[in-house]
């Protein structure tokens, strides 16, 4: 991948908003098609990127969609779940990402290798990364890797850091500060409009949004709660 890919790509997400479309195991809408749909309805509205996570989805929504698609691949109960192995990158590539997301905590991953080995292979190949971080560290290592896009996706889920109930916006700006010269997208929590708003006036290249808009079961169950709640 050329340096003028990546920064293509990054111009085409900076500033706006990347929808995760993913649905768990077990859950109705969890198929190619049905994920590739939720795709293309998210770029009607304005969606910037998709992210998405699976082979087959990828597949599925890369053909469907113009935005830049980051793919990831989720593997494990516990421990390194996104994107765990090279193979799992590799094959996530070949799937058809633009960008590969993958775990940068300091956590044993699989394979054995270090996240800096692992993006090695991948810069090889011409692969643009992205590494989901729950910490300062993890976005330092990440650094260090030479990974194109730094995120905070696993904050709160890493062990570093506490949940926050929004997003974490102080990991953000600590991030963005430590690294000027490298995009931060911010993922995790982000629930409302006013969040994402919150985020990018954080210094966020741009934000991505997942539950709050392509996971029906939730927003239903905040409802009823809502409902219960006013019934008493």
């Amino acid at each position: 991948m050329t340096a003028a890919r990546t920064e293509e790509l990054l111009a085409k997400l900076r500033g706006g908003l990347i929808v995760s479309c993913q649905a768990y195991p077990g859950e109705p809408m969890r198929h190619p098609e049905t994920m590739a749909q939720i795709a293309q309805a998210a770029e009607i509205g304005g969606a910037a990127g998709i992210r998405c996570q699976g082979l087959a989805d990828i597949s599925a929504i890369v053909g469907q969609v113009q935005v830049p698609v980051i793919g990831i691949w989720k593997d494990g109960d516990s421990g390194v779940v996104i994107t765990p192995t090279l193979r799992h990158a590799r094959s996530c590539l070949a799937a058809g990402a633009d960008i590969v997301a993958l775990d940068a905590t300091a956590r044993p991953r699989p394979d054995g290798l270090s996240v800096a080995e692992t993006a090695r292979a991948l810069h090889d190949e011409g692969a643009v990364l992205m590494a989901d971080c729950g910490s300062r560290a993890d976005a330092e290592r990440a650094a260090a890797a030479d990974v194109a896009i730094l995120s905070t996706t696993l904050a709160g889920y890493s062990g570093d850091r506490p949940a926050t109930e929004g997003p974490d916006l102080e990991l953000l700006a600590q991030i963005v500060e430590d690294h000027p010269e490298r995009p931060v997208i911010a993922e995790g929590r982000i629930r409302t409009p006013e969040d994402a708003a919150a985020a990018l006036e954080a210094g966020a290249w741009a934000v991505v949004v997942g539950t709050a808009i392509t996971h029906p079961t939730s927003l239903t169950r905040r409802f009823h709660a809502s409902l219960k709640e006013g019934r008493r």
